[in-house]
């Protein structure tokens, strides 16, 4: 049992943190509020009227607190509905982060059990390069995820207006490392950066700069938008 994420993982979650934050807000402005149904072995999901192909990333048990991946389920695994996940394990085993390659995992001991789960499914997502996820109630206990994996989902694109307020946004999400959140954010939209000691600066597709300065204990300071004096 243990009661924290290895700080491998930590910097993994928050890569994901401000572009992450913004893709959910997107993915719950698609889906209507409506009852939902999921036809595992076709792959689809449906909410209201609205049906999209999905992937199962993962369930959460509240009654033993316990996480599993939906390419470690033995009822799921090595089905077509399970293949997005399993790039999550594929990630994991690559860049050496336990939470992501373990197909069970004791949440017990974390001050807040779900609030864990809902941090493996945040990074399962943010690894996959998913549009958000979705998870909902799949029994008095249980909680599943699904990654959506189907072109009709809106993408969060970049807006150098609502930036400033993305990346302050993601920065306090985990509170880990905001630095990992800036860095992550420009590279999930493709922005070319450099990194110095109190700062990160990169160049927008419009070809003004943007700096994020960060203070002595490492919290975004600020962030500029345009004309950058040395």
């Amino acid at each position: 049992m243990t009661s924290a994420f290895s700080e491998a993982f930590l910097c993994e979650a928050e890569r994901h943190a401000a572009w992450g934050a913004a893709q959910l807000e997107a993915l719950t402005a698609f889906l209507p509020e409506s009852p939902w149904e999921a036809d595992l072995e076709a792959c689809r999901y449906r909410q209201g009227d609205v049906e999209i192909r999905v992937s199962v990333l993962g369930t959460y048990d509240a009654s033993e607190q316990s996480w599993m991946w939906g390419w470690a389920n033995p009822g799921l695994r090595g089905t077509e509905v399970v293949a997005l996940s399993a790039t999550v394990q594929r990630y994991g085993q690559a860049h050496g982060i336990s939470e992501l390659t373990q197909d069970f995992q004791d949440l017990s001991g974390f001050p807040d059990p779900r609030r864990a789960a809902e941090m493996l499914a945040f990074t399962g997502m943010g690894v996959a390069k998913a549009p958000g996820y979705i998870g909902v109630p799949a029994g008095p206990v249980t909680q599943v995820y699904f990654l959506p994996d189907d072109p009709q989902v809106p993408q969060a694109g970049l807006d150098a207006i609502t930036l400033p307020r993305m990346l302050l946004t993601g920065a306090q999400l985990i509170g880990h490392s905001a630095r990992h959140v800036v860095s992550g954010y420009f590279d999930h939209h493709g922005l070319p950066y450099h990194s110095e000691d109190d700062r990160i600066v990169a160049d927008l597709p419009s070809g003004g700069p943007v700096e994020v300065t960060f203070d002595a204990a490492g919290r975004i300071e600020r962030v500029k938008i345009g004309a950058i004096s040395s």
